[in-house]
């Protein structure tokens, strides 16, 4: 473990995870608190929302869609709690305008999923004046493609009709990109 991460940290590493996404949040946990943070984790806006007024954390990692609500919930209440946390907020959606809410919500940066623990720990403990370095192996374009498609239709309940529907893309286009393997 660096020192320079802990001289960054500072005294408080307190840090919470909000994501309903267990398999990735206890991955994520384990990977930040190797880092040196001290970790408490949440699976929904209620159990973030507690977390934060039982102890404001120096840091949060929320994911803004959540399956009671919207991340932001917690985004807002932590900055009322404690003004000069660091907020970082995840999604598989990316899109300017959820962009745009977050940081005004008091998010201080924005990160698409999969993100994994260095760029989450980047973009904490980044600087206001300087912008996190970019991904060392940022995904392909087909890879974002097939996240985004593989997103939806789970949305939809592994129904092919419903997510072609909604992808605005003719039913068996979308069962042949199904049954190929994830682009690199």
């Amino acid at each position: 473990m660096s020192q320079d991460i802990f001289a960054e940290l500072g005294s408080d590493r307190s840090l919470l995870l909000v994501d309903d996404d267990l398999p990735f949040l206890t991955r994520l946990a384990r990977a930040m608190e190797k880092r040196g943070f001290e970790v408490a984790t949440a699976d929904s806006v209620a159990a973030g929302k507690a977390a934060v007024m039982a102890t404001p954390q120096a840091y949060a990692v929320v994911d803004l869609r959540l399956e009671d609500g919207s991340g932001l919930d917690v985004v807002e209440l932590l900055r009322e709690k404690r003004p000069d946390a660091r907020i970082v907020v995840l999604t598989g959606y990316g899109a300017i305008a959820t962009a745009v809410a977050a940081v005004k919500m008091g998010a201080t940066d924005y990160l698409a999923k999969p993100a994994d623990a260095t760029d989450v720990t980047n973009a904490l403990l980044a600087r206001n004046d300087d912008t996190p370095p970019p991904p060392e192996n940022p995904m392909s374009a087909d890879r974002v493609r097939w996240e985004h498609i593989q997103r939806v239709y789970e949305l939809c309940d592994r129904n092919v009709s419903e997510t072609a529907r909604r992808l605005n893309m003719h039913r068996r286009t979308l069962q042949r990109i199904l049954a190929k393997r994830s682009p690199r």
